[in-house]
């Protein structure tokens, strides 16, 4: 695993297709939690095994593979390189057909319709575009346009009822900004839920009303 120079190189597309082309095919790498670790909170916050999910920044995560391995098959992946798309649809095609793999950037989510998607999931991603910030309690204004446009197109994608879930080291003091303010358009609820025992992650969900 080729890891970045300098943190902020975690937000850079170059950054991320130079590391998947050097990977091996079977490569994977998840951030945080497995799915194993969140199963029991996925299954709670998704009860349908037919929802359709949007996965944020998937990369070569297994969480995606899991979550078909525990039922629910209707998962659209994207991620902004192109490399890892390529590599991730020549790895399921075959074994996991019902999932889909597109190169979208999730400021953007270009060609996905409004109110098409059941859930959206988001682990790491967004952590991803803050690492150019030294300041967590002052974050640079394109951290803040970066997170708050891909929050903005989630609520977008979302049907009614939807709910976007966020899993991340962040603390609510940090994070909640992000999944709050004038860039929500429509009426939510936030549930904010700690997971671990020692050092804490945060799954926050935000549910479409």
């Amino acid at each position: 695993m080729s890891l970045p120079h300098k943190n902020e190189e975690y937000g850079t597309e170059v950054y991320w297709d130079k590391r998947y082309e050097q990977e091996a095919e079977d490569a994977s790498f998840d951030w945080f939690k497995t799915y194993a670790d969140v199963a029991h909170d996925i299954r709670k916050f998704i009860p349908s095994r037919d929802a359709r999910i949007l996965m944020l920044g998937c990369g070569n995560s297994k969480f995606s593979e899991d979550m078909w391995e525990d039922g629910y098959k209707n998962i659209v992946n994207v991620d902004y390189s192109p490399v890892v798309i390529e590599k991730m649809r020549n790895r399921h095609k075959d074994a996991r057909p019902e999932m889909t793999w597109e190169v979208k950037d999730v400021r953007t989510l270009d060609g996905l319709d409004a109110s098409s998607f059941d859930v959206a999931i988001d682990k790491g991603t967004m952590d991803a575009m803050m690492t150019s910030s030294t300041d967590v309690w002052d974050p640079p204004e394109q951290v803040i346009k970066d997170c708050t446009a891909e929050v903005s197109q989630v609520i977008r994608v979302l049907k009614r009822n939807g709910i976007f879930i966020y899993i991340t080291f962040g603390q609510p003091h940090f994070r909640r900004r992000y999944l709050t303010g004038p860039h929500i358009t429509r009426n939510t609820s936030l549930e904010i839920n700690q997971l671990g025992e020692s050092f804490h992650y945060y799954m926050y969900t935000l549910r479409m009303l």
